[in-house]
C-alpha cells in the first residue's frame, strides 16, 4: 500500500509557537482569562500611514491584476534604499526577492541551497522554523548548543567542531528569537571569517534588526564582512518592526544567480506577494521610524519588568535580553518539583500544568532544541505580562 503523506512532508512538526498561540486562543474563545507569552506578535496595530497606503491600492485597478514574481519594483527600489539607510549594506534592487513573509524567504532560501545530505549548521536554541526547513529539502540540520552560560552566543571553535565536508551553510540569526540575544561586534566579524575561509553558505535572519535595548547594536555580517557577500543570504521583512504580521510580506536578497534561480520557482510556486500588502510594505520602508521608535521603547519598558519578575521566581533564572522581544529563562530549577500538586518532568510537563493551572501559556524550550529553558514573548501588554508572570509566581510558590 503507497503512503498517503510523502516523506519530506510527514516529518515535519507542527510549529510549537503557533500551537501554543491557537491553544491559547481556543481556552480565550471558551470565555477563560488566558494570558499568551507564545507567539512572536507586537500587540500594536500597524502605524496609520501604512494602512493608508494599502487603502489606496485598493482603488487602483492596476494592483487587481498580476505583477511581477519577484516583487513590484518600487518595492525592490524600496529595499535597496532601506538596507543602505539601515545596515550600511549595499544591494541592488535586482538582487531582492518579495516572499509571502518571512517564513516563505526561509524555505525558498533552503529551497535553492540544499541538496540532500547537505549539511546546515543551526547554533540552538533556534527558530523552530529552521530545523524544519533544512529538513523539508533533504538537508540536515546539526545543532551547536550555546546555552545561559554562553549568553545563547556560538563560538567559532564549537562552530570548527561540528564542520565536516559535508557542511555547506550556517545559519546566524541576531538578534535571536527564541533567545533575545545579540553578538558583539567582534564575534559577527570572527564568524564570518571563519565562514569565508570555509567557503559556507551563511544565511543571516536581520528580522529583528531595530529591535535592540541598552547598550546592544545590531550588525549586519555582510557589512563587517563584505567577502561573504558572494555566499551570503540576507532574510528580513516587514513583521516585527511594523507591526505587519497578518500582511505577509518579508524579503531575501544575495547573489544575483541564487536571487534567479529562487525567483524561478516562486513564480510556479505563490507568483507575486499580495499587491496591496507589497504597497503597504513600501509605504512603511519608504517612512520615519517614529512609530517604530515608539514601538521599540514600549518593548524595552516590558523587557526589564519580565527580566526582573521572572528572576524573582525561586527556580528561575534569567538572562536579561538584549534584542527581539522574548525572554528565554532557565526553568531548571522547576523541573522535578510538584507545581499545583502535579509532578514536572520537563518543561513540557511545565507549560501544560500552567496553561491549565492558571491560565497562562508560554512556549517550552524543546520547541527551540533547549529542553529546560522557556520562551516568554513580551510582545504583549504591560498589564496583562505583569498578571502573567503573577499567576506564575503564585502558582509555582503555593
Amino acid at each position: 500500500m503507497t503512503k498517503r503523506i510523502s516523506s519530506a512532508v510527514g516529518q515535519i512538526a507542527e510549529s510549537a509557537t503557533l500551537a501554543v498561540d491557537a491553544k491559547a486562543k481556543a481556552l480565550q474563545a471558551e470565555g477563560l482569562n488566558v494570558i499568551g507569552f507564545g507567539a512572536g506578535e507586537p500587540d500594536f496595530a500597524t502605524p496609520a500611514h501604512i494602512v493608508e497606503a494599502a487603502i489606496d491600492a485598493c482603488s487602483d485597478p492596476k494592483y487587481h491584476r498580476y505583477s511581477p514574481a519577484g516583487g513590484l519594483p518600487a518595492l525592490k527600489e524600496a529595499l535597496s534604499a532601506k538596507t543602505m539607510r539601515d545596515s550600511g549594506l549595499d544591494v541592488p534592487a535586482g538582487q531582492f526577492l518579495v516572499t509571502n513573509g518571512g517564513k516563505q524567504a526561509v524555505f525558498n532560501t533552503m529551497m535553492t541551497l540544499l541538496d540532500p545530505g547537505d549539511e546546515v549548521l543551526l547554533p540552538a536554541p533556534y527558530w523552530t522554523t529552521y530545523p524544519e526547513s533544512i529538513r523539508m529539502f533533504g538537508g540536515i540540520p546539526v545543532e551547536v548548543f550555546a546555552g545561559a552560560d554562553q549568553g545563547f552566543r556560538v563560538t567559532v571553535e564549537q562552530l570548527e567542531a561540528s564542520r565536516n565536508e559535508r557542511t555547506k551553510v550556517l545559519v546566524f540569526v541576531s538578534p535571536s528569537n527564541p533567545t533575545g540575544a545579540v553578538y558583539r561586534r567582534e564575534e559577527i566579524e570572527a564568524i564570518g571569517r571563519w565562514a569565508v575561509e570555509n567557503d559556507i553558505w551563511v544565511i543571516t535572519d536581520e528580522i529583528y534588526e531595530h529591535l535592540v535595548y541598552g547598550d546592544a547594536v545590531h550588525h549586519s555580517m555582510p557589512v563587517l564582512v563584505p567577502e561573504i557577500l558572494e555566499k551570503c543570504v540576507v532574510l528580513n521583512g516587514v513583521a516585527k518592526t511594523y507591526a505587519m504580521t497578518g500582511w505577509r510580506v518579508g524579503w531575501m536578497a544575495g547573489p544575483p544567480d541564487l536571487i534567479k534561480a529562487a525567483s524561478n520557482m516562486q513564480s510556479h510556486a505563490t507568483s507575486n506577494v499580495c499587491n496591496v500588502a507589497q504597497i503597504a510594505a513600501t509605504a512603511a520602508l519608504n517612512g520615519e521610524l517614529d512609530d517604530v521608535n515608539a514601538m521599540r521603547a514600549a518593548f524595552d519598558e516590558r523587557r526589564v519588568t519580565i527580566y526582573q519578575m521572572l528572576n524573582d521566581i525561586d527556580g528561575v533564572v534569567c538572562l536579561e535580553p538584549q534584542g527581539a522581544f522574548y525572554a528565554f529563562p532557565s526553568m531548571q530549577g522547576l523541573i522535578g518539583r510538584k507545581v499545583a500538586g502535579r509532578e514536572v518532568e520537563s518543561t513540557l510537563d511545565l507549560a501544560t500544568v500552567v496553561l491549565e493551572e492558571a491560565n497562562v501559556a508560554f512556549v517550552p524550550g524543546e520547541a527551540f532544541g533547549a529542553a529546560g529553558y522557556a520562551r516568554f514573548s513580551f510582545a504583549l501588554g504591560i498589564d496583562d505580562l505583569i498578571e502573567g508572570i503573577n499567576r506564575i509566581a503564585e502558582l509555582v510558590e503555593s
